[in-house]
């Protein structure tokens, strides 16, 4: 689908591209989103807003599976000692254990995904408006994100960048 897509808006940007090209320059821009979402400065804060938000969190679960590893590992030593029903007891309550820990990993990992897309939709919203900006102000008639390959010269990122940190 989304191949299909990129064929469709290739398309169109050739077919506008050769009927402009008689009558008027034709500017296209491209941003690169990985590059905004790794040096812009509104999404490195909104990165170390998460570590905060979800550090004492991610500890818990850690230490969790750090001493869920270690009774796990002294039943596996103590095993071959201990009676059938003891044995059986223990085995039960670190599969009740492992089965507690998977879950809050499993939801931390859900919250902490959900936060991440909340946070990364603000830094593109920010993003959007400064590349509609850019384009009205320096005359764009095309600006996309991302693409296969990208010739530097209608690459706008770096601009879309300091206008972004210049924001804020």
């Amino acid at each position: 689908m989304n191949h299909f897509f990129s064929k469709i808006v290739l398309g169109f940007v050739i077919a506008v591209a050769g009927v402009s090209a008689g009558a008027q320059d034709f500017r296209i821009g491209i941003v690169n989103l990985d590059r905004i979402f790794r040096e812009a400065n509104s999404a490195k804060a909104a990165q170390a807003k998460l570590e905060q938000e979800f550090s004492k969190r991610e500890k818990e679960i850690n230490d969790l599976g750090t001493q869920l590893k270690t009774l796990s590992d002294k039943f596996e030593r103590e095993a071959p000692t201990l009676a059938e029903s003891q044995r059986n007891s223990r085995q039960k309550q670190l599969v009740d254990q492992d089965r507690e820990f998977q879950r809050k990993r499993r939801e931390f990992q859900e919250d902490l995904n959900a936060r991440k897309n909340e946070e990364l939709q603000l830094v593109i919203e920010r993003a959007n408006k400064v590349v509609k900006t850019l384009a009205e102000s320096e005359k764009y008639d095309l600006i996309l994100q991302d693409s296969v390959y990208v010739n530097p010269k209608h690459d706008i990122t770096d601009k879309v960048i300091k206008a972004l940190n210049a924001a804020r």
